[in-house]
């Protein structure tokens, strides 16, 4: 299959996939979805580039986009430890993650890696709780 789900679990997504190698699918996703696609895309040129809204799993109001999954092929990451490939997918939403994107699930892999393994697991079960509730002062 040329375009495999972020998930490789038999259930159903639990998030919209909002975009897939070669452009959005269906569902183009919101205004941040669409910013968050088109950063990864200027900032890595991936090869594979999906982005899932959790939102809706994480009990905000419809239409908040809170909450991401991103799963970025790009040669970028040859050579680089996973630690390095999460910098560079932070870096380029870095304006994102310090306003609306409260959390956000990152999978980087190479070319080579996703193509011996084109899939990824699921997402996270929320935990509840907010950046803002830890903040103490």
């Amino acid at each position: 299959s040329p375009n495999p789900p972020l998930s490789c679990s038999p259930s159903p997504m639990r998030g919209p996939l909002l975009a897939a190698a070669g452009g959005a699918m269906g569902g183009a996703g919101g205004p941040l979805a669409r910013t968050i696609r088109a950063k990864l895309t200027a900032a890595l040129q991936p090869t594979h580039l999906e982005v899932r809204d959790d939102s809706s799993r994480h009990g905000g109001p419809p239409g908040a986009e809170t909450h991401f999954g991103v799963l970025v092929v790009s040669g970028r990451f040859s050579g680089l430890p996973l630690l390095q490939r999460h910098r560079l997918v932070h870096e380029a939403l870095r304006a994102e993650l310090d306003g609306p994107l409260h959390a956000l699930q990152v999978i980087a892999r190479t070319p080579q890696q996703w193509q011996s393994a084109p899939c990824a697991p699921p997402p996270p079960p929320c935990l509840g709780g907010s950046k803002r509730d830890r903040r103490r002062g």
